[in-house]
């Protein structure tokens, strides 16, 4: 059975908190190009395959996430994953995988992979989201 993926904005309603989140693009060293994003391939990204296997050997736990939901558009799975850990300076683990990820000045290390912090408020604003039926309504509509 396929797996149902979440939007990053339901994981942060449900985990009640700010949400960490792992974004990943063919040619973000070279700028967006979007006939490139369309032929992307998130299975076959060496990238997004390395910085998997990082978080696994070093007891991070994940899981697939899609992009913060938006009633006006549909977009594909393209290989987003959220991270199991609250964003907290003065956790070692989070200091950790911050510093895989960037650079000391902010940068990301890959320029393939972004970084992304999804606040509890601005997930909030797609509460009603939540809602029993809120999507199959949608859909009849869309």
């Amino acid at each position: 059975m396929p797996q149902l993926i979440q939007h990053i904005d339901a994981i942060a309603r449900e985990k009640k908190r700010g949400v960490l989140y792992l974004t990943f693009h063919p040619d973000s060293a070279h700028g967006f190009r979007p006939e490139s994003e369309r032929n992307y391939e998130y299975r076959h990204d060496a990238v997004r395959q390395r910085v998997l296997a990082w978080l696994e050997e070093h007891g991070y736990t994940w899981q697939p996430c899609g992009d913060f939901a938006n009633e006006n558009s549909l977009r594909s799975y393209r290989g987003q994953i959220y991270i199991d850990i609250p964003l907290d300076e003065s956790d070692q683990r989070y200091c950790f995988l911050r510093d895989f990820l960037e650079n000391p000045d902010g940068s990301m290390r890959q320029p393939q992979v972004e970084f992304w912090y999804l606040s509890l408020e601005s997930a909030m604003k797609n509460a009603h989201h939540d809602e029993p039926g809120f999507w199959e309504r949608w859909a009849e509509t869309f």
